[in-house]
């Protein structure tokens, strides 16, 4: 019997806080909708069961607000006053409700009331700032933080602070305030970055650089804290010093005693970035001072593939084949040595022109007892040099191999993506197409995003064209692009372009080919390609590809500032869905050289 009393109970009360949510919802929704008047009523009615409920009384002082009845508004506000101890948010309202009615002394009388209440203890600073916040009134709200501090040392509002003195454009103060609480907690950093690159660019110039800079060049006068060091790094990495950002990678190295992830993590940066001098001067840094032998190869590693970059002639490769050669004899009873000995086999065959050497040497590398997922890595290159050298059949054995040894991985994942790859060079569509399928929903999401772009390719020219002409010829020339064939890969898509105009294998002729022409530096054509598409297939899929590569063709080589920003603004607003929309906005605002917010 007892149980069945508590479960009345239970549902008692359930059903008055369902009724007293729902008449809060329709108040709400009213007020949503316009209707005031409705949503006045409403409020009313739930003050009746929940007196003192200062978002209800928002609400209803806020409705009142909108049909300018000021006088009622104000009496709510002083009905609940009396029936509360700190007053400081209903100063705040019923001074609002002045300043609608533009009586700004008035207003403001209510507000010095409010700042003498917070230093005299006698209102809540968060309740009073908040409301503050509401009303836009920022530099009321700055000062109800400041003096709470100011009163009760244990007191923490600096993330409310530093965010409002942003609004505010106090950049100094705001950088401060995330530093202190840095300071207080790594756990901030992070998240003040994600606020710094608000203000921070990529112009050593812009103000807010400037400033930032300063400050913590001011603080590790007196503070010897490796986190200045760190955000030091990173502001100068946003500015592309990557030589600057290197001093203070090693100042942290030093005072750490070998720490130094953030040193491989520029030489990556730096790599990405084309940065050749400053990335080998990291490099060498790392292999001649850093102890672990992993860290080592890996810089000695990076070096010889900057070294790749550069070899041109037979003999600069003769070179770099050399150093290959002798790291490996350096590191050959490691376990770490795979990514090395498959960059070997990389360059034989794709540099070198030795795929038979290649694959001989991967071979080899098999049959060695090793990790499984070596073992696939292995397998995955060697597969690649023989899709290389057309051995399509001998290719799709290996990367079948991948996915029965390693299974529901990234790894088996981009094997079954590349045997649709290989299936579609040698025009097997309907195979591809049947991996495709599996891939676009059940893979990551980069691979996931390859698989579909290239099974829209098969599905939109097999659809009017029952030989598929045009897109075996496609597939054929993405094939010569992979095996670094670029002249007769152009060719073959000028062939595509000249003989089936207006058909819908158009674009992805001219997008293929342009990125070619970017390879090679023929920056003029790649534009050509790229404005052409824009011009006739601006409703295609393709479209943001167009507007974002020619965007960064004449933010770079092609040095033409204003056509970059209008590029990257028709992403921004034209295309919001873009998968470059992120990186159009950043670099638009770059480019506008957006300072201070």
């Amino acid at each position: 019997m007892k149980k069945n009393w508590f479960l009345i109970l239970i549902c008692v009360f359930g059903f008055f806080a369902c009724a007293k949510a729902q008449t809060e919802q329709l108040a709400r929704n009213y007020a949503d909708q316009g209707e005031f008047e409705k949503a006045i009523i409403s409020y009313k009615k739930a003050l009746l069961k929940q007196k003192g409920n200062h978002i209800l009384i928002t609400g209803l002082v806020k409705s009142y607000q909108q049909l300018e009845k000021y006088k009622e508004a104000e009496s709510a506000l002083i009905e609940n006053l009396a029936a509360t101890r700190d007053k400081g948010f209903y100063y705040v309202e019923i001074g609002y409700n002045h300043q609608l009615q533009q009586r700004d002394s008035i207003a403001q009388d209510y507000y010095n009331q409010v700042i003498a209440g917070i230093e005299s203890n006698t209102m809540s600073a968060y309740r009073a700032a908040r409301a503050f916040q509401e009303h836009n009134l920022l530099t009321e709200a700055v000062q109800a933080y400041e003096i709470a501090m100011a009163n009760n040392p244990r007191a923490n509002y600096n993330v409310q602070l530093a965010r409002l003195y942003g609004e505010l454009g106090e950049v100094e103060k705001m950088f401060n305030a995330y530093l202190d609480l840095i300071n207080k907690s790594e756990n901030y950093v992070q998240a003040a970055q994600r606020n710094f690159a608000l203000y921070v660019n990529d112009d050593p110039l812009n103000e807010a650089n400037i400033i930032f800079r300063k400050t913590l060049l001011k603080r590790l006068q007196t503070e010897q804290n490796v986190l200045y060091n760190e955000l030091l790094s990173w502001l100068f990495i946003q500015q592309k010093d990557y030589r600057k950002a290197f001093a203070q990678e090693k100042a942290i190295y030093r005072r750490t005693e070998g720490r130094h992830e953030g040193i491989v993590n520029l030489a990556e940066i730096a790599i990405e970035e084309n940065a050749i001098e400053d990335a080998t001067e990291i490099l060498e840094f790392l292999r001649d001072n850093v102890v672990a032998g992993s860290v080592k190869l890996y810089a000695e590693q990076q070096l010889i593939q900057l070294a790749v970059k550069t070899a041109v002639t037979a003999e600069d490769k003769a070179v770099v084949k050399t150093r290959f050669e002798a790291l490996l004899d350096q590191y050959i009873k490691k376990e770490y040595t795979v990514p090395l000995q498959i960059d070997y086999a990389h360059f034989l065959a794709f540099n070198m022109e030795q795929p038979d050497e290649a694959i001989a040497y991967l071979k080899k590398g098999i049959e060695i007892p090793r990790d499984r997922f070596d073992h696939a890595r292995l397998k995955m290159e060697l597969a690649d040099i023989l899709v290389l050298t057309e051995k399509f059949n001998q290719a799709l054995i290996y990367y079948s191999q991948i996915q029965n040894e390693i299974q529901n991985n990234v790894i088996s994942q981009e094997a079954r993506f590349k045997v649709a790859k290989t299936s579609y060079y040698k025009a097997d569509f309907d195979w591809a197409e049947s991996q495709l399928n599996v891939l676009k929903a059940g893979a990551t999401q980069l691979i996931a995003n390859d698989a579909l772009e290239l099974l829209l390719v098969i599905r939109d020219n097999s659809m009017d064209d029952s030989l598929q002409t045009a897109l075996k010829k496609y597939a054929r020339a993405d094939l010569l692009a992979f095996q670094n064939k670029s002249e007769e890969a152009i060719a073959l898509y000028d062939d595509i372009l000249e003989k089936h105009k207006g058909e819908k294998i158009e674009d992805e002729a001219l997008l293929s080919q342009a990125k070619l022409y970017e390879r090679k530096e023929a920056f003029a054509k790649a534009e050509k390609n790229y404005l052409t598409i824009i011009e006739y297939y601006s409703d295609g899929v393709l479209a943001d590809d167009a507007y974002y590569r020619l965007a960064r063709l004449y933010e770079g080589p092609l040095n033409e500032p204003e056509k970059a920003k209008n590029n990257y603004e028709r992403i921004i607003f034209d295309l919001a869905d873009s998968i470059y929309y992120v990186e159009a906005q950043k670099r638009f605002r770059n480019l506008r050289g957006d300072a201070i917010n």
